[in-house]
């Protein structure tokens, strides 16, 4: 490996090699995605990640990608691969000019990166708590042992008014769905344990739902509490989800697959990487 403590710095962040991780550090500029703006930095360990590549990029750059295991970090594992590239914490945009000194930080990583499977437990850290974000029909709140959801009078459905202001406990949790509000609309969902599958399929009528509006649950803020609460479901170490190396429920590859295909028509997901990634969803039937 490189000298311990080598920096390489491209557009919105830096990465610093240490002897078992890389240390990535975002800008906080005005030009830096919120997200990486929110996230501050990260430190990976070498065991989170499968792999590194190196792209050419648009407008003369090349783009320098660490590709973190299925399970290794609860922030991926809530995108769900809904995050756009340029929010994308893996990516490293460096000029064209830089692209022999990535090559050489890509080879020297490239033996390091012993795993490429599933990871059994997270293993990047997840943001702290607590967190709280406002959705359109609500404002939810996290205090790393329970959820809660409070109404808004203006944006909340009768459905949840009659049920009431909300608060879900970890252990009672089996994980989280996300859906970036970026794309059509967006929700955070807590998947009740005791509910097993059989909670209301509308998320505006679901008391276990906020839903996302225009300026509501943006990305920086939804997503880093989505990850938050998921951590620590999984600390919990509750049963309701599959193991990264097992089989996953087909109602749940068929629900991915068709939130892929809106983001493929959408035009935010290339015919190449629509592909690429059912693929891997079909395979994990």
């Amino acid at each position: 490996m490189s000298r311990m403590g080598d920096v390489l710095a491209g557009f919105h962040a830096a990465w610093e090699f240490e002897s078992d991780s890389v240390l990535i550090r975002y800008e906080r500029g005005i030009r830096t995605p919120k997200l990486l703006q929110a996230l501050g930095e990260r430190r990976v360990p070498l065991a989170a990640l499968a792999g590194v590549t190196l792209t050419t990029g648009k407008r003369g750059t090349v783009v320098l990608r660490a590709e973190p295991r299925a399970g290794a970090d609860p922030l991926m594992e809530a995108a769900a691969g809904q995050l756009k590239d340029g929010s994308d914490p893996y990516r490293l945009v460096l000029p064209a000019e830089r692209a022999t000194l990535a090559e050489y930080y890509a080879d020297e990583l490239r033996p390091l990166l012993a795993e490429s499977g599933p990871a059994e437990r997270f293993l990047v850290a997840a943001p702290e708590t607590p967190r709280q974000f406002k959705a359109y029909d609500g404002k939810a709140s996290f205090d790393g042992k329970a959820v809660h959801f409070r109404w808004s009078w203006t944006g909340a459905s009768t459905a949840k008014w009659k049920a009431g202001d909300q608060s879900f406990a970890v252990a009672d949790l089996g994980g989280v769905e996300w859906r970036s509000p970026e794309v059509f609309e967006g929700h955070l969902r807590l998947l009740r344990r005791d509910l097993a599958g059989a909670q209301p399929t509308q998320p505006d009528q679901d008391p276990a739902t906020v839903v996302f509006g225009l300026g509501y649950g943006p990305v920086h803020e939804s997503l880093p509490f989505a990850a938050a609460v998921l951590h620590a479901v999984r600390a919990k170490g509750s049963a309701a989800l599959p193991a990264p190396a097992g089989r996953r429920d087909p109602a749940d590859i068929a629900e991915r697959i068709r939130h892929l295909g809106e983001l493929h028509q959408a035009g935010l997901v290339t015919d190449e990487e629509f592909a690429a990634k059912k693929a891997e969803l079909l395979a994990e039937l």
